[in-house]
């Protein structure tokens, strides 16, 4: 694939360092340095998957959800006893 890219200066400098210690072309630094890039930003991302942490809730308000007016009171506040 053939395409355009505008390197800021420093990411200039650091390719052309590059391209000097390893002896390669310009192409091949860049191609390097993302296949690097990319391989390394997708090894971190599938690091320890995320655990949501657990809380306790305590003791339930109702235990018989079939009231639904007693359910409903309680959602809105109101003392439904």
């Amino acid at each position: 694939m053939r395409t355009t890219l505008t390197l800021e200066d420093d990411v200039s400098v650091l390719l052309a360092q590059r391209q000097e210690a390893l002896k390669i072309t310009l192409k091949d630094a860049v191609n390097l340095a993302l296949r690097r890039g990319l391989t390394e930003e997708v090894q971190e991302s599938a690091g320890v998957p995320y655990c949501t942490p657990t809380v306790s809730l305590g003791k339930p308000l109702l235990t018989n959800l079939d009231k639904v007016a007693e359910l409903l009171a309680v959602a809105e506040g109101e003392g439904f006893a």
